[in-house]
């Protein structure tokens, strides 16, 4: 009840966030609901059912990460000292939120389920007049097994969920630094330090390390050097693949083929390497900013691009894989005979508008925690100018590492499968 409530109260603003989430599932569901039909009207074929229920895989993590980043940013389910003595604590907010999640996917799912049964005509009415591929993934002459649909409509919900509860999980605080020596004295044989007489304990802050959290300016984020290490184990996996020949083949969507099954590890391995980058690639862009000297507009646009690469740094490198992907597989389909099917377009546009929302956002957010700064600015005198000068740099810088970052990962990937 109380994660109905919360989203029935919420600012129009997360309410259409939550709706993206709605429409990201449904998008899940549908897929997942057509590679079923298909494994019912081929069951001669089962190889390339399973194949088709492997690639849902995508749409699926796009979909759990993009619920993961609406629920970060969701104000209602943030835990509030206030409500610890409610028994609202951080544990019990991340059940509402992987609750909240879970009710948003369902609805989608629900929706996916009743496009699917009303373009095979199951539902009453006229169905959509579809005629020639569409009905191969239909099988409307065939009866859907209702444990297999439900199962099916089932995961889009609990991995989402699953992914919050994880992403949202309270953390151990860490432990309070040591007190200065002669404040306090310690217990002989036990190793505990008691406080001096008249002395107050003071315990620190917890601080939790949540890769959404601002980070300090001078504190670099710790997954650029395994970043790099995962994107240049892609390529090389990539290359290596491409360089055996003829071997195990995977087909790709769109009449595409690979290489060999490898090449597909390889792009995993890639984005996995560029969204471990994304953090440390952006705190680095802060940093070029504010050298050889910076005047007032780099020197603020170098310090907000290093305190929030912990927050925007993580989506842009997700959305550089997405595009990189992209980028190689429209490179390659010039030299395939298919073209790319509906369910591919709509997978593609799924995973791709997951990138985007998710970046989308990650920004809004960070603009929203830096209202109290812009504002102390303005009382100090900085001028409006300064301000969108600012982030206009701060976009430019990005995007001048970025965008040749993509084509560069986008060419390398390419190159195993044009041989």
């Amino acid at each position: 009840m109380l994660a109905l409530r919360l989203i029935r109260v919420a600012h129009p603003a997360v309410q259409l966030r939550r709706l993206t989430v709605v429409a990201a599932s449904a998008g899940t569901g549908f897929l997942l609901l057509c590679s079923l039909g298909h494994a019912l009207g081929h069951p001669a074929d089962p190889s390339a059912a399973l194949l088709r229920l492997a690639w849902c895989g995508v749409p699926l993590a796009a979909t759990a990460y993009l619920a993961v980043a609406v629920a970060r940013s969701d104000p209602g389910t943030r835990p509030r000292g206030g409500l610890s003595a409610l028994g609202l604590g951080p544990a019990r907010m991340m059940a509402v939120s992987a609750a909240t999640t879970a009710l948003s996917c369902a609805f989608g799912a629900l929706l996916a389920l009743l496009l699917f049964l009303s373009l095979r005509g199951d539902l009453p009415g006229p169905p959509f007049p579809l005629d020639g591929a569409p009905h191969a993934v239909l099988a409307a002459r065939e009866r859907l097994p209702v444990p297999g649909t439900l199962l099916l409509l089932a995961a889009v919900p609990a991995a989402a969920s699953a992914a919050v509860a994880a992403a949202l999980r309270p953390r151990e605080p860490k432990a309070p630094p040591a007190r200065a020596a002669g404040a306090g004295r310690e217990t002989a044989g036990t190793g505990q330090e008691t406080p001096a007489d008249g002395a107050e304990t003071a315990t620190a802050p917890a601080v939790e390390d949540d890769p959404g959290r601002p980070l300090p300016p001078d504190r670099s984020p710790t997954g650029l050097p395994w970043g790099i290490a995962v994107l240049a184990a892609g390529l090389t996996v990539e290359t290596y693949a491409g360089g055996t020949g003829d071997g195990a083949r995977a087909v790709l969507p769109g009449g595409l083929s690979a290489g060999s099954a490898p090449v597909l590890v390889g792009w995993l391995l890639t984005a996995v390497g560029l969204a471990l980058a994304g953090p440390g690639l952006t705190h680095l862009c802060g940093r070029l900013l504010q050298a050889v000297r910076p005047g007032a507009v780099r020197l603020l646009a170098g310090r907000v691009l290093m305190a929030e690469a912990g927050r925007i740094g993580g989506p842009l490198g997700v959305l550089c894989a997405v595009a990189s992907a992209a980028f190689a597989v429209i490179a390659l389909h010039g030299r395939a005979s298919g073209r790319f099917g509906p369910l591919t377009a709509l997978g593609a546009l799924l995973v791709a508008g997951c990138a985007v929302a998710a970046l989308v956002t990650a920004a809004v957010e960070a603009r929203q925690l830096r209202v109290g700064t812009t504002a102390a600015l303005r009382r100090l005198g900085a001028p409006a100018t300064v301000l969108r000068s600012a982030a206009a740099l701060r976009t430019a810088t990005l995007l001048a590492l970025f965008a040749p970052l993509t084509w560069a990962i986008a060419t390398l990937a390419a190159l195993p499968l044009s041989r």
